[in-house]
């Protein structure tokens, strides 16, 4: 590729970055997101780094065998972002990708345009193979990825440098050059609008501020109780798993739900759902209620709902629970729902003080599913 070529596709044009650029420049990469999930971007960054940028950095990029295109509206060609590529490694025909948008660029499709359209053309000009590395916690650079085409292939442990010198994970986005075009298909499907309702509850992803909400509910010694192993859990732990809710999500690891009253808007508990072999395609499922709202059948419909989308939307074709023995409540739930008592495991998870706990094992298939009875 030549830093004089201009591409035109998807919506958007990528350019050589200009003198002009440098206020547009400064305004993308002093927002605190880009901060945030850059790391290799100055900080405090000044005019004087986006000129640097535009003279030198940029110019370094296609010298090193990579690219460093400006983003700009074809109809005003003002810059709206960056997309480029760097770490070739030309005996694999491989490259990353990269991008960062202005505030104002944001949420209108151009990033997965760009990348889509820098991909198209480097696959176009020889390259093989391009990695796309996102931040665990930065969901729509990972919905970025997936709109483009990017696979999700796996943890690059310790991949990612922290301004204080530590090392964190990046999760890696891989397309080939004979991948198929469009967006990368997902093992979990987005909710439709957001969320599932039968008009009395409500399940919806759990977002960051569910934390303190979903620690409370699980340090609750009676769901204490039924977890393997029953250990009371840390607020550490919580907080990071709201934080991550999206990307397990979107990687396709597990959907965690908050469940909610309709009618109040309270929280009532949580449920969640994974995929235990994509193959076969069987998935397992969990749930657990504040004490305020057990016995008023919302286990069984939020239960019920979760299933009817696991099968109808994201193509599951059996489903699994497992429970301890003594859990009779919620071997009332499922199966209510339809759920069947299909084996006890002896010993299969850890307790306390290396003990094993038996598993009590209820199993779901589509015809099994008990709809709701219709109203009088």
């Amino acid at each position: 590729m030549t830093p004089r070529q201009v591409v035109e596709a998807h919506g958007v044009r990528l350019r050589p970055f200009r003198a002009e650029d440098t206020a547009d420049v400064l305004d993308g990469c002093a927002d605190p997101l880009t901060q945030r999930f850059v790391s290799g971007v100055p900080t405090p960054y000044t005019e004087i780094d986006a000129r640097c940028w535009i003279d030198a950095g940029a110019p370094a990029a296609w010298t090193g065998g990579g690219a460093a295109y400006a983003i700009a509206d074809p109809a005003t060609d003002r810059l709206l972002g960056a997309v480029g590529l760097n770490c070739p490694v030309p005996a694999r025909g491989q490259a990353e990708i990269g991008y960062w948008l202005r505030p104002a660029a944001r949420g209108r499709g151009v990033a997965a345009a760009a990348t889509r359209a820098l991909s198209e053309h480097a696959f176009a000009t020889g390259t093989a193979r391009l990695e796309l590395l996102t931040e665990p916690e930065n969901g729509p650079s990972q919905r970025v990825a997936l709109a483009a085409g990017f696979r999700y292939e796996g943890v690059r442990r310790s991949a990612g440098a922290n301004r204080d010198a530590g090392r964190h994970d990046l999760l890696a986005w891989v397309r080939l050059a004979d991948d198929p075009p469009g967006p990368a298909a997902r093992l979990l499907p987005d909710l439709p609008g957001g969320v599932l309702t039968d008009q009395v509850v409500a399940l919806r992803r759990l977002v960051p501020g569910d934390a303190e909400l979903m620690f409370r509910l699980h340090s609750l010694p009676e769901v204490v109780a039924n977890q393997a192993p029953p250990v009371p859990p840390e607020w550490a732990a919580f907080e990071r798993r709201c934080r991550l809710a999206e990307s397990l999500w979107l990687t396709g690891d597990l959907a965690r739900l908050l469940i909610t009253d309709v009618v109040s808007g309270e929280p009532v508990g949580s449920c969640g759902l994974s995929y235990t072999d994509v193959a076969s395609g069987e998935g397992s499922i969990g749930y657990a209620l504040l004490p305020h709202w057990r016995g008023r059948g919302y286990a069984t419909r939020a239960v019920r709902l979760l299933a009817g989308w696991a099968f109808a939307t994201a193509g599951m074709a059996r489903l699994t629970a497992g429970t301890v023995p003594e859990n009779s409540a919620s071997h009332r739930v499922l199966e209510r729902v339809g759920f069947q008592r299909e084996a006890l495991q002896r010993g299969r998870l850890p307790g306390l003080a290396g003990t094993r706990v038996d598993d009590l094992t209820f199993a779901l298939l589509p015809t099994d599913l008990v709809q709701p009875a219709a109203p009088r």
